[in-house]
């Protein structure tokens, strides 16, 4: 039995797995202050990390963050660079600027993202927008600093930050961009990429199994007070309880809502826990592993999703 749970804090993962902390460099996309990825690189600091990266578009909304983690140790080199998810070019600069100032990276932490748009909008590249900041850079930057991943291994990990929300919808391979809008949702939209966030943690286990990196995905829980929401209001919670009905969805009144820290823990157990290498590829909600629905997981859909990506990134990444 797990000894981490869906009340864990972050800070009580960190407490557990110091030692696996001390010395390494952690890259964590999404920091700005408030956020899930915020709270967990200054949880992080707390335990002698080497490096902390913050990957963002605002240097702004992050500095405050480097600011708290310079005054909780000021040991940790802790450092910003600039990243637009939904900008390939950007993605590309970011993983160029990352892979010539350091060695190795041991966990990687695909925060960022996007939830329910409201109305259609692209990428600079015409990936609609929630699959491109919340798949499709996260795809791109994880393969282009692969190699400092492999550097750092055996033992390296990449954590991709999915949701329940994934049981909203499967990819949708032949209208991945739902008509050039035409017939656009945005619930389905997201549950398209969050689901797409399990299927590439599933390839990436497969593809690194060899090199001992290890993947999952997680879902950090019902979690108010981040910037996450934005786009949500009341018409759009009237129309997720109307999908998450019909397709068996949790209703969010039927979930307890979760502090930062809590929400920080199953990503931190996901990064951390050496008890879990044999399980490369899970998916990990209230700090354990949790089955998914097979439209989530299929052999065939992993790899249909691993050829869309380099595809749309123009890019092919072979292990």
């Amino acid at each position: 039995m797990s000894r981490f749970s869906a009340t864990t804090t972050g800070p009580e993962v960190v407490n557990a797995f110091r030692e696996q902390i001390n010395g390494k460099t952690f890259v964590i996309t999404g920091p700005s202050a408030k956020s899930l990825g915020a709270e967990t690189a200054i949880m992080l600091a707390a335990a002698n990390p080497k490096h902390i990266l913050l990957l963002g578009r605002s240097e702004s909304k992050i500095k405050p963050v480097i600011e708290q983690i310079n005054a909780i140790n000021p040991a940790v080199d802790a450092r910003f660079y600039h990243l637009d998810l939904s900008s390939l070019d950007s993605v590309r600069s970011s993983a160029q600027n990352i892979n010539a100032s350091i060695d190795k990276v041991d966990v990687l932490i695909n925060y960022a993202g996007v939830m329910a748009v409201k109305e259609f909008e692209t990428s600079k590249d015409g990936i609609e927008i929630q699959f491109a900041a919340n798949h499709i850079g996260h795809f791109l930057l994880t393969n282009l600093l692969m190699p400092k991943l492999e550097a750092a291994s055996p033992g390296a990990r990449i954590i991709n930050v999915s949701s329940v929300g994934y049981l909203l919808s499967e990819v949708r391979f032949d209208d991945w961009n739902f008509h050039d809008g035409k017939c656009y949702i945005q619930w389905l939209a997201y549950g398209q990429s969050k689901t797409a966030n399990i299927l590439f943690s599933v390839g990436l286990a497969a593809r690194l199994k060899k090199r001992a990196i290890y993947s999952f995905s997680i879902h950090p829980g019902l979690i108010f007070g981040t910037n996450l929401g934005t786009h949500i209001d009341d018409e759009s919670f009237e129309l997720l309880g109307k999908i998450s009905q019909e397709r068996g969805m949790p209703a969010l009144q039927d979930q307890k809502p979760k502090s930062l820290p809590e929400g920080c823990a199953s990503a931190l157990v996901a990064a951390l826990d050496d008890s879990l290498q044999g399980a490369s590829g899970a998916f990990l909600s209230d700090c354990v592993t949790q089955n998914t629905r097979a439209y989530a997981h299929d052999v065939d859909n992993v790899e249909k999703l691993w050829q869309l990506s380099e595809e749309l990134v123009g890019q092919k990444f072979s292990y």
